[in-house]
């Protein structure tokens, strides 16, 4: 149970369901005729004008969030109030909630709880003062595709390549004791011919394919950090105090 001295404490923080998810954050809070939270707006959007009404019987304040016996689709369908009045609850409006809801009268903080005298966002001599909050989140979206593709093109490429080649030598040589039997080995004047076969290499050019490297297509997450703007409505409260001049403006 949430009790009185917990009322300002409310405002603005989360609204949790029965199944833990994040409804909206708390707007304003209404009592009872005896003084007790009744009720509170949740804000489901950024911009709404609309609050939808929870009760706050079977609430519970855990951390810096609220808890309600409710899944979220109840809560954001439950009847609803304008946010910018600062008014309390009529009795028709109470009585709407309570059969919304499911909620007997004499189970809410006695009988008073029913009363068509609840306070709106005012808690004995104070008033609340809300604004808006920019919410932001994320959503993921298809931005690109990569894909690999090969392909086959044709280029020219020079080497140098080392080759060897035989030329033809003219060698002469005096007779000497060495060679004098071969000088005079056969007819003193006669007639020869002699050849001798030269030999030279050629390049040969042929190709082999072979792997070089191996490509594929990874993935990072980059984080980055993009602006965003929008309009936010916050309540301002003017003070006439006795003894000063003109007004004091809060917020």
């Amino acid at each position: 149970m949430i009790t009185q001295e917990k009322i300002h404490s409310l405002h603005g923080l989360d609204v949790i369901d029965s199944d833990g998810d994040k409804i909206g954050s708390v707007g304003a809070v209404w009592t009872d005729g005896a003084g007790q939270p009744a009720w509170a707006s949740v804000r489901t959007g950024l911009f709404g004008i609309n609050e939808s009404l929870f009760p706050l019987q079977n609430a519970e304040l855990q951390g810096e969030h609220v808890a309600v016996p409710f899944d979220k689709a109840t809560v954001k369908d439950a009847p609803n109030v304008d946010a910018d009045a600062d008014e309390p609850l009529g009795e028709d409006e109470v009585d709407q909630l309570y059969k919304y809801y499911g909620i007997n009268w004499s189970e809410s903080y006695g009988s008073a709880a029913g009363s068509a005298s609840s306070s709106g966002a005012q808690v004995d001599d104070s008033m609340t003062r809300s604004e808006e909050r920019l919410t932001v989140d994320t959503e993921r979206e298809q931005v690109g595709r990569a894909r690999l593709r090969k392909y086959v093109v044709t280029e020219h490429e020079q080497v140098s390549v080392p080759v060897q080649r035989e030329e033809v030598r003219l060698e002469r040589e005096p007779i000497s004791e060495a060679n004098r039997g071969a000088a005079f080995d056969g007819p003193a004047i006669s007639e020869s011919e002699h050849e001798v076969t030269l030999h030279a290499e050629r390049p040969v050019v042929d190709t082999e394919a072979v792997p070089v490297e191996r490509v594929r297509l990874g993935k990072e997450t980059v984080t980055e950090q993009q602006h965003v703007s929008g309009e936010v409505r916050k309540e301002r409260i003017e003070a006439d105090l006795p003894g000063e001049d003109g007004r004091r403006t809060i917020g």
